[in-house]
C-alpha cells in the first residue's frame, strides 16, 4: 500500500477525533445561518483533500465546494476573514496528525505539499469567488442608490422649475415697473439698487431653470471676451464697491471664442458672486483677479480670491449638485456651471491654498 492510501485510511479512522478537535477551535457564531454547514464543509474538505493526496479527485470538485461556501458566507454578511481562519485551523489539525502518522520527513514531504495545495486552492477561490458576490451586491446596492437620487432630483428639479416660472412673472413686472419709475422719476433713490437686486435675484432663476432645460433653440456664436467680462464686472459693480473688493483684470489682448454668450455669462457670474461672497470673511486686502490665456486650440480663463482656504473634501464635492460651503447657499450654481462648461466640450477645475481659490475654465477655440 502507497504512502498516500496508508496516511488516507488513518486519518479516516481518527476522523472524528480531528473533526472534534477542529470545531473547539473553529470561530463559529452562534447566530449564523449556516452554523450547521460549517461543519459539514469542513467535514468535506477533509475529505477532498484526503482524495486529492490519492489523485483521486481534481480541482473542479474543490471549485464547486469554494463556490458553495462563498455563497453562505456572503449570505451570512460575515468578515471572510474567519473562513481563513477556520480553514487553517482544519490544516493545522491534519499536520497534526501527520507527524502522529510515524513516518519520516522525507518520506511525509510530499503528503505536506499536496495538503498545502488544496488548502491554498480552496482558500483562493472561496475569496475569490466571495469577493466578486459582494463587489456585485455593492454595485447593484450603488446602483439603485444613484437610481433613486437621479429620480429625486428629476422631481425636485421639475418641483424647482414649477416654483420658479410661478415667482418669474410677478418679478418680470415688478422689473418693468422699476423702469417706468426710472423714466418718470429719474432722481428717485434707491433705483438702482433695487434694479440691481432685481436682476440678481433674476440671475439665480435662470440657474434653477436651467437644471429643467433640456435641449435649447441655441445658436453657436463668435464673441470677443473681454465684452463679456466688462459687462458682467459693470454689472456687479456695486457688490464690489459694496464688499470694499479690489478687482484686478489680467486681460492683455482682444480673444474670441465661440459658445452660447448668456451661458458663459452665467458662469463667470456665478464664480464672480462666490468669490465676492467668500471675501466676506477676510479681514485684509479683499483681492478677485482674473485673467485669460490664448493657448491655441483652448482658451483658459482663471478667476481667483484671496478668500479662506476650501478644505479637500469640499472641493471634491464642490460641483455636485446641493452641495454647498455657504450658510445659506442652494448648492446649483456650480452645478449649473459645471454643465455649462461640459456642454460647450470644456473643463472646469477649482483649486485652493492658504494663499488663492482658483476656478480654471478651459474652453475650445472651436465649435
Amino acid at each position: 500500500m502507497s504512502i498516500e492510501s496508508k496516511y488516507s485510511a488513518f486519518i479516516q479512522e481518527n476522523m472524528p477525533t480531528l473533526v472534534k478537535n477542529w470545531v473547539s477551535q473553529a470561530l463559529i457564531g452562534e447566530n449564523d445561518p449556516f452554523k450547521s454547514e460549517i461543519i459539514i464543509n469542513g467535514t468535506k474538505l477533509i475529505e477532498f483533500t484526503l482524495l486529492f493526496v490519492e489523485n483521486k479527485i481534481n480541482e473542479d470538485e474543490v471549485r464547486e465546494l469554494s463556490n458553495k461556501i462563498a455563497e453562505e458566507r456572503a449570505q451570512a454578511s460575515v468578515n471572510i476573514g474567519e473562513f481563513v481562519y477556520n480553514s487553517n485551523i482544519g490544516r493545522s489539525e491534519l499536520f497534526k496528525h501527520l507527524a502522529a502518522f510515524g513516518e519520516s520527513i522525507t518520506v511525509l514531504q510530499p503528503l505536506i505539499d499536496k495538503i498545502n495545495y488544496v488548502f491554498d486552492q480552496f482558500i483562493y477561490y472561496t475569496v475569490k469567488r466571495y469577493s466578486y458576490i459582494i463587489n456585485q451586491d455593492i454595485q447593484e446596492k450603488k446602483q439603485f442608490i444613484d437610481e433613486t437620487h437621479k429620480e429625486r432630483l428629476t422631481i425636485l428639479g421639475q418641483m424647482s422649475a414649477s416654483f420658479v416660472h410661478e415667482f418669474r412673472n410677478p418679478l418680470t413686472s415688478i422689473i418693468g415697473f422699476v423702469k417706468l419709475l426710472r423714466l418718470d422719476h429719474p432722481q428717485l433713490k434707491y433705483l438702482d439698487i433695487i434694479d440691481h437686486e432685481l436682476h440678481q435675484l433674476n440671475f439665480r432663476i435662470d440657474q434653477f431653470l436651467h437644471v429643467s432645460k433640456k435641449d435649447q433653440d441655441q445658436v453657436v456664436e463668435y464673441f470677443l471676451i473681454n465684452d463679456l467680462f466688462k459687462d458682467i464686472t459693470e454689472f456687479l459693480y456695486p457688490s464690489i464697491v459694496n464688499s470694499n473688493v479690489i478687482l484686478q483684470e489680467g486681460l492683455s489682448q482682444n480673444i474670441y471664442i465661440p459658445g452660447f454668450r448668456n451661458e458663459l455669462r452665467q458662469v463667470l457670474l456665478n464664480i464672480f458672486m462666490n468669490s465676492i461672497d467668500a471675501l466676506a470673511e477676510n479681514e485684509g486686502q479683499k483681492i478677485i483677479q482674473y485673467q485669460v490665456a490664448d493657448l491655441g486650440e483652448n482658451v483658459v480663463i482663471q478667476i481667483r480670491n484671496n478668500g479662506p482656504k476650501i478644505n479637500e473634501e469640499s472641493i471634491r464635492t464642490i460641483f455636485e449638485p446641493f452641495v454647498t460651503t455657504k450658510n445659506h447657499g442652494t448648492g446649483i450654481g456650480l452645478f449649473v456651471c459645471k454643465q455649462i462648461i461640459e456642454k460647450h466640450e470644456g473643463e472646469i477645475k477649482c483649486l485652493s491654498d492658504d494663499q488663492w481659490t482658483s476656478f480654471y475654465i478651459t474652453l475650445p477655440k472651436r465649435t
